[in-house]
């Protein structure tokens, strides 16, 4: 995929979102770190425990999930101010399905692709290379 000068470029999963902005061009990308966003709305640590099975999702998912919401919230926002020209997101499939069923109609607009691939922890190397293959 190329990656157009510009971009945003947000990598998620159930805990973490890093935002990135390529400064170079669709040829030559070059990412660069955007400040950690601050997701409000987030299921926080505090609150009433669940048990776990299939009827009834853990905890952690729950949490999980409603941080996914909560950051596809942020997203739609940026898009819906017109801070977001074009957006990649790049996600854990899990956290991916989670962030799809909360996009904005203007996100879905802006965005240019979607990788369903772990990546948080990762170098912009690995991010541009998981782009490139897209």
């Amino acid at each position: 995929m190329l990656l157009p000068q510009g971009a945003t470029i947000a990598v998620a999963d159930g805990e973490t979102v890093r935002l990135f902005h390529n400064g170079g061009d669709g040829i030559t990308p070059q990412l660069h770190a955007l400040p950690h966003p601050e997701i409000i709305g987030a299921a926080s640590d505090a609150g009433e425990r669940h048990h776990g099975g299939s009827a009834n999702p853990s905890y952690r998912q729950l949490r999980e999930d409603g941080f996914a919401a909560a950051t596809a919230a942020f997203l739609n926002k940026q898009v819906l101010d017109g801070k977001v020209q074009a957006l990649v997101i790049i996600a854990a499939p899990k956290t991916l399905g989670e962030l799809r069923q909360h996009y904005h109609k203007a996100l879905t607009a802006k965005l240019i692709g979607e990788i369903g691939k772990e990546l948080t922890g990762h170098s912009t190397d690995d991010i541009l290379k998981a782009i490139a293959a897209a």
